[in-house]
């Protein structure tokens, strides 16, 4: 991915990563586009940044997502870049009855709003010089955090779809990249901006914006902070670091 020049729509872009990134990708000279489901949060973001565009959108609604590539794609013909951003993050507890409302609204947000959205914009990228889909896993698509089993669960999948969709269109002129985000200081699952186990935002997008720029054909852009958790299978750490971040002791 070329680190400027580009028309990038980052779905999910109105806070915490997808925000920071949008506004990165914006000051490394992209015309970018936000877009997201909540108005006032778009509105806030064009006034405060010249140039930047807005799109309003349900992920979790298919016709708003086909609406979104119809409306996008006519008014940014030179669109090139698609970043999946949008996810949610909910603790559940499979005994609970009512955590069954959190597995499916998870699964349709993460899983086939990601999988909507590159179908619903694919095939004007492929039409594009130099395009790209960029998809956001996790680290804990890697181990997972049994707190949240179907969050852990989606990224997994995005990341597998994501290995599928290359080979898929290994033959266009779309690059397909897997951005796989450690624990990060947002307010995901109330992680909060000052949880001293998390990556500061900021180091974060200045780590990846190095990543994308210093590696332009990279197929996984991988911060050092979640190596561990990418690698863990590899490095027989995985039975440890599952066992810590369920809390256990023994």
């Amino acid at each position: 991915m070329r680190i400027s020049g580009n028309t990038v729509l980052v779905a999910g872009g109105t806070s915490g990563i997808g925000r920071g990134l949008a506004m990165r990708l914006h000051e490394a000279g992209n015309h970018v586009i936000v877009a997201g489901r909540r108005k006032e949060l778009l509105d806030e973001i064009v006034a405060e940044h010249a140039g930047i565009g807005a799109e309003q959108f349900d992920v979790t609604d298919d016709a708003s997502i086909r609406e979104l590539a119809a409306r996008a794609t006519a008014s940014y013909p030179e669109l090139n870049v698609l970043v999946t951003m949008a996810g949610i993050m909910v603790p559940e507890k499979v005994l609970d009855p009512d955590s069954l409302e959190i597995t499916e609204r998870t699964v349709t947000t993460n899983l086939l709003g990601t999988i909507r959205l590159v179908h619903a914009f694919a095939p004007h990228l492929v039409s594009r010089p130099d395009a790209v889909i960029a998809t956001v896993t996790s680290g804990l698509a890697y181990v997972p955090l049994p707190l949240t089993p179907t969050y852990s669960a989606t990224k997994a999948a995005v990341h597998s779809y994501t290995e599928s969709l290359r080979e898929q269109l290994r033959d266009t002129s779309v690059q397909v990249i897997e951005i796989a985000p450690p624990l990060t200081r947002t307010t995901l699952m109330g992680a909060g901006t000052d949880n001293e186990l998390a990556m500061p935002l900021e180091d974060f997008l200045t780590e990846i914006m190095g990543l994308l720029e210093a590696q332009p054909d990279a197929r996984q852009i991988l911060v050092d902070r979640v190596k561990r958790q990418r690698f863990a299978e590899i490095d027989g750490t995985y039975d440890q670091i599952l066992a810590l971040q369920a809390a256990r002791t023994s």
